[in-house]
Protein backbone atom coordinates (compact mmCIF):
# COMPACT_ATOMS: atom_id res chain seq x y z
CA UNK A 1 0.00 0.00 0.00
CA UNK A 2 1.44 3.10 -0.82
CA UNK A 3 -0.96 5.93 0.54
CA UNK A 4 -4.06 5.78 2.17
CA UNK A 5 -7.18 6.55 1.08
CA UNK A 6 -8.89 9.98 1.42
CA UNK A 7 -11.22 9.34 4.14
CA UNK A 8 -9.74 5.93 5.49
CA UNK A 9 -8.22 5.83 8.84
CA UNK A 10 -6.05 3.74 10.96
CA UNK A 11 -7.56 2.45 14.01
CA UNK A 12 -5.75 1.42 17.63
CA UNK A 13 -4.99 -2.64 16.00
CA UNK A 14 -3.71 -1.28 12.70
CA UNK A 15 -6.57 -1.74 10.79
CA UNK A 16 -7.95 0.53 8.67
CA UNK A 17 -11.43 1.85 8.61
CA UNK A 18 -13.82 4.06 6.48
CA UNK A 19 -16.86 6.08 7.05
CA UNK A 20 -20.16 4.44 6.13
CA UNK A 21 -23.17 6.48 6.74
CA UNK A 22 -25.98 4.53 8.30
CA UNK A 23 -29.42 3.62 6.99
CA UNK A 24 -32.61 2.96 8.66
CA UNK A 25 -35.33 1.84 7.39
CA UNK A 26 -34.58 2.69 3.87
CA UNK A 27 -33.76 6.47 5.56
CA UNK A 28 -30.02 7.45 5.57
CA UNK A 29 -28.83 9.18 8.78
CA UNK A 30 -26.38 11.37 9.76
CA UNK A 31 -24.67 9.01 11.64
CA UNK A 32 -21.42 8.36 10.04
CA UNK A 33 -20.11 4.75 11.03
CA UNK A 34 -16.08 3.30 10.17
CA UNK A 35 -15.94 0.31 9.21
CA UNK A 36 -12.98 -2.48 8.49
CA UNK A 37 -13.33 -4.61 5.36
CA UNK A 38 -14.34 -7.71 7.36
CA UNK A 39 -16.99 -5.30 9.16
CA UNK A 40 -17.94 -4.12 5.08
CA UNK A 41 -18.47 -8.05 4.24
CA UNK A 42 -21.52 -8.32 6.34
CA UNK A 43 -23.11 -5.34 5.46
CA UNK A 44 -24.95 -4.69 2.06
CA UNK A 45 -23.75 -0.87 1.50
CA UNK A 46 -25.25 1.05 -1.23
CA UNK A 47 -23.45 3.59 -3.82
CA UNK A 48 -23.25 7.17 -2.62
CA UNK A 49 -24.81 8.30 -6.22
CA UNK A 50 -28.26 6.37 -4.63
CA UNK A 51 -31.48 9.03 -4.97
CA UNK A 52 -32.90 10.21 -1.79
CA UNK A 53 -35.76 12.78 -1.15
CA UNK A 54 -35.14 15.83 1.01
CA UNK A 55 -35.79 13.66 4.45
CA UNK A 56 -33.05 11.27 3.27
CA UNK A 57 -35.16 8.32 2.09
CA UNK A 58 -34.10 6.33 -0.90
CA UNK A 59 -36.56 7.12 -4.12
CA UNK A 60 -36.10 3.78 -5.58
CA UNK A 61 -37.89 0.79 -4.34
CA UNK A 62 -34.70 -1.74 -4.91
CA UNK A 63 -31.39 -0.35 -4.61
CA UNK A 64 -28.46 -2.39 -5.84
CA UNK A 65 -25.73 -2.56 -3.27
CA UNK A 66 -22.14 -3.42 -2.51
CA UNK A 67 -22.64 -7.12 -0.28
CA UNK A 68 -19.58 -9.50 0.59
CA UNK A 69 -18.08 -10.09 -2.96
CA UNK A 70 -22.00 -9.95 -5.69
CA UNK A 71 -23.74 -6.78 -6.34
CA UNK A 72 -27.28 -7.58 -5.49
CA UNK A 73 -30.62 -5.78 -5.98
CA UNK A 74 -32.42 -5.65 -2.69
CA UNK A 75 -35.41 -3.75 -1.53
CA UNK A 76 -34.83 -0.15 -0.03
CA UNK A 77 -35.68 -0.77 3.42
CA UNK A 78 -32.96 -3.62 3.77
CA UNK A 79 -29.67 -1.79 2.99
CA UNK A 80 -27.53 -1.16 6.15
CA UNK A 81 -25.13 1.74 4.67
CA UNK A 82 -24.07 4.51 2.17
CA UNK A 83 -21.01 5.45 0.98
CA UNK A 84 -20.54 9.07 1.77
CA UNK A 85 -18.05 9.89 -0.93
CA UNK A 86 -18.05 8.93 -4.78
CA UNK A 87 -13.53 9.61 -4.05
CA UNK A 88 -13.45 7.25 -0.75
CA UNK A 89 -11.77 4.65 -2.41
CA UNK A 90 -8.63 6.94 -4.14
CA UNK A 91 -5.53 8.19 -1.94
CA UNK A 92 -5.15 12.34 -2.25
CA UNK A 93 -2.72 11.72 -4.96
CA UNK A 94 -5.13 9.05 -7.15
CA UNK A 95 -7.66 11.97 -6.97
CA UNK A 96 -5.65 15.25 -8.25
CA UNK A 97 -5.54 12.99 -11.34
CA UNK A 98 -8.02 14.63 -14.01
CA UNK A 99 -10.70 11.88 -15.63
CA UNK A 100 -9.02 9.26 -13.86
CA UNK A 101 -10.99 6.86 -15.13
CA UNK A 102 -10.11 7.08 -18.87
CA UNK A 103 -6.91 6.76 -18.34
CA UNK A 104 -4.82 3.91 -18.99
CA UNK A 105 -4.11 1.66 -15.61
CA UNK A 106 0.12 2.10 -15.75
CA UNK A 107 -0.11 5.46 -16.26
CA UNK A 108 -3.00 6.31 -13.69
CA UNK A 109 -0.75 4.04 -11.09
CA UNK A 110 2.49 5.98 -12.00
CA UNK A 111 0.91 9.73 -11.75
CA UNK A 112 -0.93 8.48 -8.08
CA UNK A 113 2.67 7.60 -6.80
CA UNK A 114 4.32 10.86 -7.80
Amino acid sequence: MGSLAIHGKVDEFGFIKTPYRKVVNGRGTDDIHYLTADEEDRYSIAPVNTELDSDGKILAPNVTVRFGSGYPSISAKAVDYMDISPMQVFSVAAALIPFLENDDANRALMGSNM
